[in-house]
C-alpha cells in the first residue's frame, strides 16, 4: 500500500540533529515495518519560528503551488493514504488536507497539538491553518495523554484518535547492560526548560549526603557557559562531555547506572527510552511527558523540588539491590516501547480508516 509521509517542520533527512527528525525517521521505519510502501511526499517546510504574518502569507502561497504538484504526483504514484507528522501552529500542514481531498484518500496525523489561544496574535494565520488541518484529519495518533485531552475536546464527531506510545527505532533491547553506578545526563544546553533541568540537577547534587557519586553530562549549546558555571563547584565529580554521536551516547549509557534528567516541560524525551533500553535506572520528575516513558511510581512530584530528587538519587546510590531492581524495571519498560508495538498500533489505525497496509 503506497502511503505518503510528510513532516512540515523538518524533513526526515534534515542535516541538523534534533529529536523531531529522530521521531520522523522512527515513524518511517515503523510504517515500513507495518507493511506500508512509504514515499516522502514533499520537502516543503512551513515553519515560521518568529510569528511573522508576511512570512506566513508567503508560505501559504508557496504551499498552494506545491499542492498542485503533489496531487499530480499522488495520482501517478497511486497514493492510498497520507500521514503527517507534527502539525502545529508554528509549522502547520499546508499540503495534506488539499491533496487528500483531491485524491479522495484518508488523511492521518501523528503528534498534532491544539493551540486555539494562538488564533489571535502573531501566529493567527498559521494557527488557523493548523487547526483546520487537524479538524480535517480522519485519524490522529497522539504520543501523550496530555495532547489527547485537547484533541478529544475539539475533535470533530467522526474523527478517530489512537494512542501511539513513544518508541525506539529497534526491534528489541537485548544487549549490553550497565557496567557502573554513576549518574549520566543528556540534554541540549539552551535557555528556559533545558537550563531549568540543569539547574535542578545542580541543586540536587548540593543536597546529597556524601560525595561518593559522579555525573557525566552529554550535550552542548548556546547556554554551555551557564551550565559549566552550575557544575563548577563539584570539581572532578562532574564531567562535561560535549555533544556526542549516537554511537558515543550508547557507550556512555552502558558505562553508567543512573540516568538523571528532571524533564522540565519535556514532550516525552527519547533519551529516557534510550537509557532504559540500556538498563539504566531513571531519576526524573513526575511530569506529563516523562510519565509517558518512565514507569509509574518512580518519579517524585515537581512539588518536592530538588529535595525529592536528592532522596531518589541517594536511595539508588546507597543500595545496590534497589539500584538493580530499578534498572530491571527500566529495562522491562523499554520492551513496551519498540518498533513492533508501534507498527501494530499504526496498522490498526490505518485499518480504522479503511486502509490495509
Amino acid at each position: 500500500m503506497k502511503v505518503a509521509f510528510y513532516a512540515p517542520m523538518k524533513h526526515p533527512d534534515h542535516t541538523v540533529p534534533s529529536g523531531d527528525r529522530t521521531v520522523a525517521r522512527s515513524l518511517l521505519s515503523a510504517l515500513r515495518f507495518a507493511g506500508a510502501d512509504v514515499v516522502i511526499a514533499s520537502q516543503f517546510q512551513s515553519r515560521d519560528g518568529q510569528g511573522n504574518s508576511t512570512v506566513q502569507e508567503q508560505l501559504l502561497q508557496q504551499a498552494r503551488t506545491e499542492a498542485i504538484g503533489m496531487i499530480e504526483r499522488g495520482k501517478l504514484q497511486g497514493w492510498r493514504a497520507w500521514i503527517t507528522y507534527h502539525n502545529y501552529y508554528k509549522a502547520p500542514d499546508l499540503l495534506g488536507p488539499t491533496v487528500c481531498q483531491a485524491l479522495e484518500i484518508p488523511y492521518l496525523q501523528v503528534e498534532s497539538t491544539r493551540a486555539k489561544k494562538r488564533l489571535t496574535g502573531n501566529w493567527a494565520a498559521f494557527s488557523r491553518a493548523a487547526e483546520d488541518a487537524t479538524d480535517r484529519a480522519d485519524l490522529v495518533f497522539h504520543f501523550t495523554n496530555h495532547d489527547a485531552e485537547a484533541l478529544r475536546a475539539y475533535a470533530p464527531p467522526t474523527q478517530k484518535l489512537r494512542h501511539l506510545r513513544p518508541f525506539l527505532d529497534r526491534k528489541d533491547v537485548e544487549g549490553a547492560r550497565p557496567r557502573g553506578s554513576g549518574l549520566f545526563a543528556v540534554g541540549m544546553m539552551r535557555e528556559r526548560d533545558k537550563l531549568q533541568s540543569y539547574e535542578l540537577i545542580s541543586q540536587t547534587l548540593h543536597l546529597l549526603k556524601s560525595d561518593r557519586w559522579t555525573l557525566a553530562i552529554a550535550g552542548d549549546g548556546p547556554a554551555r557557559e551557564q551550565v559549566m558555571a552550575l557544575f563548577q563547584p563539584f570539581g572532578s565529580n562532574v564531567r562535561l562531555l560535549g555533544a556526542l554521536s549516537s554511537e558515543e551516547l550508547a557507550q556512555q549509557y552502558t558505562a553508567h547506572g543512573i540516568f538523571f534528567w528532571p524533564g522540565v516541560n519535556e514532550a516525552f524525551g527519547m533519551a529516557y527510552l534510550e537509557a532504559q533500553a540500556a538498563g539504566l535506572a531513571v531519576v526524573a520528575q513526575d511530569r506529563p511527558g516523562v510519565r509517558e516513558v518512565v514507569p509509574a511510581g518512580f518519579s517524585p512530584s515537581p512539588d518536592g523540588g530538588p529535595g525529592a530528587l536528592a532522596a531518589r538519587v541517594q536511595d539508588l546510590i546507597g543500595s545496590a539491590d534497589r539500584l538493580k531492581q530499578a534498572q530491571l524495571s527500566s529495562f522491562e519498560n523499554a520492551r513496551r516501547h519498540l518498533l513492533p508495538a508501534a507498527a501494530n498500533t499504526l496498522r490498526d489505525g490505518f485499518r480504522d480508516v479503511g486502509v490495509l497496509l
